[in-house]
């Protein structure tokens, strides 16, 4: 297979290359690349990200939320983690499809992993998940791309992916839990990720007997436009999340407040309060007020700081009400 190379550890740039390539690439024979991103969480197209992801914590850590072009479930990257893309013309995709995923189960073999193809898209290796891959079809076209765990940081990926113990109820498609591994327990001979990219890449491009494939400045510009004005864009990334409902209960100075909430399309649609809490006026004003925010910390601070939040909850301040929706 013809050969690409992208640099950027960007996770929203690599959303847009990904989508670039699929439908505006244009090159009849399959052509693959291997990229990395800094420290991200990347959702199915379907998912609710409200349900999937710990958003305090990717906040808190200074990791970027990006949602993918094809479905399955949520996946924690960093750059102990190498991924992959296979793009090409695809007249049958029951054929296409699996013989796509042969070449990346070949290529580790030939390293001396002894992975297999599992269940619905995963790649094992002595039971253990080291990959997960999707695939979309866009006209003729067929993409898979996935995920080769080398060291990722596990600690890590289980932090981001654990959401709240709040009562929650999402619709969308739930990412599936599985056993890890790290292929590095598998590759004695390979010492780095980066090693692990270009033996891939040699056995992949046959020896580099398929030529690279080299987008121009026009090609380049253009992915940074997708980039920008869609996968970068709180619209893509939150703003698709399909209808959650949440119960949240904490104790302030003023008694217990619990809200009943529902999130869809990443807006407030329906709020309520209850608890044992003392306030001058009722509730249900404020819940009303808040209803059409976006569910998003900075929105909600601001609206609540227009607002005696006092008068609804004895001695209560904005920043602690915050605290109650733990966006």
């Amino acid at each position: 297979m013809r050969y690409l190379r992208n640099a950027c550890t960007n996770a929203h740039y690599n959303m847009a290359f990904d989508q670039f390539c699929l439908e505006e690439l244009g090159v009849d024979e399959p052509v693959f690349y291997l990229w990395q991103n800094a420290p991200a969480v990347i959702i199915g197209l379907n998912q609710n990200a409200y349900a999937e992801v710990n958003l305090p914590y990717l906040q808190e850590h200074g990791i970027l939320l990006a949602r993918r072009v094809t479905g399955g479930g949520a996946v924690y990257h960093d750059l102990g983690n190498l991924n992959y893309t296979i793009v090409g013309r695809s007249s049958d995709l029951e054929r296409d499809y699996p013989g796509y995923l042969t070449y990346v189960i070949e290529a580790l073999r030939s390293l001396g992993v002894p992975a297999e193809l599992s269940g619905r898209n995963d790649i094992l290796v002595e039971g253990r998940k080291v990959s997960g891959y999707a695939k979309r079809v866009w006209k003729d076209r067929l993409m898979v791309h996935g995920t080769l765990m080398y060291d990722v940081d596990l600690t890590m990926l289980a932090s981001v992916l654990a959401v709240s113990d709040s009562k929650l109820e999402a619709h969308g498609i739930a990412s599936v839990r599985s056993r890890v591994a790290n292929l590095k327990d598998y590759l004695p001979d390979i010492a780095s990720v980066r090693v692990l990219q270009d033996a891939l890449e040699d056995i992949l491009s046959r020896h580099h007997e398929d030529k690279e494939f080299v987008l121009s400045e026009v090609q380049l510009a253009r992915v940074e436009e997708i980039a920008r004005d869609r996968f970068a864009t709180w619209e893509w990334n939150m703003g698709r999340s399909p209808l959650a409902t949440f119960v949240r209960k904490r104790k302030f100075r003023c008694g217990t407040i619990e809200a009943h909430f529902s999130v869809e399309k990443g807006m407030l649609t329906a709020l309520t309060f209850g608890g044992d809490f003392l306030g001058n006026r009722p509730a249900d004003i404020l819940a009303a007020a808040l209803v059409g925010c976006r569910y998003e910390s900075n929105a909600i601070l601001t609206l609540l700081s227009t607002l005696n939040i006092a008068d609804y909850f004895d001695q209560l301040t904005p920043a602690e009400l915050l605290n109650l929706f733990s966006c």
